[in-house]
């Protein structure tokens, strides 16, 4: 009976100590502390106290925790510490957002009320809870993407690109929570990073892939030296998202695979037309022709014999059939109209 009373008495001190609007009184003390612990780890509390107390407390606002070594607290992670005589602290496990706020220890210490408050700060480590997934688009058009983040205290976010041609390292585009791209090219497919940071823990990083389509740009088609009854290949090789596909032509004639002693062999962005036997029928311009859905290209290729003079070569190479021409033209207005 006696230490119910007591405790009540101390719950009513405390509350005039802890109510928002009730003024100390003298020869009370009330001191301020923070604390900052992450998400899921563990805080302690510490209170400093004498010989001469006769009461003390931990409480949570307006609920009491502890009162003595009487725990009236009925959550299993808030626990009373087995210190020195000289300390009354306490220890919440597994410490979450719902845990922050003001905590105060009262003390009752000749007849006198005093305490200190401690202030827990939970800590988020920063997650990105919403990112752009994987686009393809046409080269000109504009690009928007989003990566957003959570955490305490507000992350913040970078974002690094790799592009598609193979470099290793990303670099620093620019800082929030968007990316808006004007007119995107070719160079600006590829990785796009996006990076969220609080320091609370290590950053969070995520990653979407931006496909820009274009059509098909030839880089490589050289003149071939062969000389009769040799082995000949013709090389084509070209860049196109999505890949281009090749047709070879002579004069104003399409090749096919197999017929006429050549071989016609696609690898990737490259066309090889071999020749297993060249005759002198074989030697003459070749074109390389090169589409897809976004365009069509060409480029001229030369087999020329030992007996050919750099001259013959770049005429050639200048005077392309008009048939074959015309074809070209018809076959790009046929691209362009879907």
């Amino acid at each position: 009976m006696y230490r119910s009373v007591c405790l009540l008495l101390l719950a009513g001190v405390v509350a005039m100590l802890v109510y928002p609007g009730v003024p100390a009184r003298s020869g009370d003390s009330f001191s301020k502390d923070n604390i900052t612990v992450r998400q899921g780890g563990s805080a302690v509390l510490r209170c400093s106290v004498d010989s001469k107390v006769s009461r003390v407390a931990w409480l949570n606002r307006t609920t009491i925790l502890f009162a003595g070594e009487e725990k009236w607290s009925l959550d299993p992670r808030v626990i009373l510490l087995d210190t020195v005589h000289t300390e009354y602290s306490i220890k919440i496990e597994n410490v979450d957002l719902h845990d922050e706020g003001p905590y105060v220890c009262s003390i009752l210490s000749d007849k006198l009320p005093k305490s200190t408050k401690v202030h827990l700060i939970v800590q988020v480590p920063a997650r990105i809870v919403n990112i752009s997934t994987d686009i393809a688009v046409n080269e000109g058009s504009n690009v928007s993407l989003m990566c957003l983040a959570a955490g305490r205290p507000d992350p913040s976010i970078i974002w690094k690109h790799r592009p598609s041609t193979g470099v290793p390292t990303s670099r620093f585009i620019t800082e929030g929570e968007y990316v808006e791209i004007t007119a995107i090219t070719k160079e600006q497919s590829g990785v796009y990073e996006c990076i969220s940071t609080n320091y609370v823990s290590a950053p969070d990083v995520r990653i979407l892939r931006v496909t820009v389509n274009y059509p098909p740009v030839i880089s490589r088609a050289r003149n071939t030296l062969t000389g009769v009854g040799q082995k000949g290949m013709l090389q084509c090789e070209a860049s196109a998202v999505p890949l281009a596909d090749f047709e070879w032509y002579k004069e104003d004639k399409k090749l096919l695979n197999g017929l006429h002693g050549v071989k016609i062999e696609n690898k990737g962005k490259q066309s090889m037309l071999t020749f297993f036997n060249v005759s002198e029928e074989d030697y003459g311009n070749y074109t390389c022709v090169a589409m897809n859905a976004l365009g069509i290209t060409n480029a001229s290729v030369i087999l020329y014999g030992p007996g050919m003079h750099d001259l013959d070569i770049n005429s050639a190479i200048s005077h392309l059939p008009t048939r074959l021409s015309l074809f070209m033209i018809l076959l790009t207005l046929h691209f362009l109209t879907f």
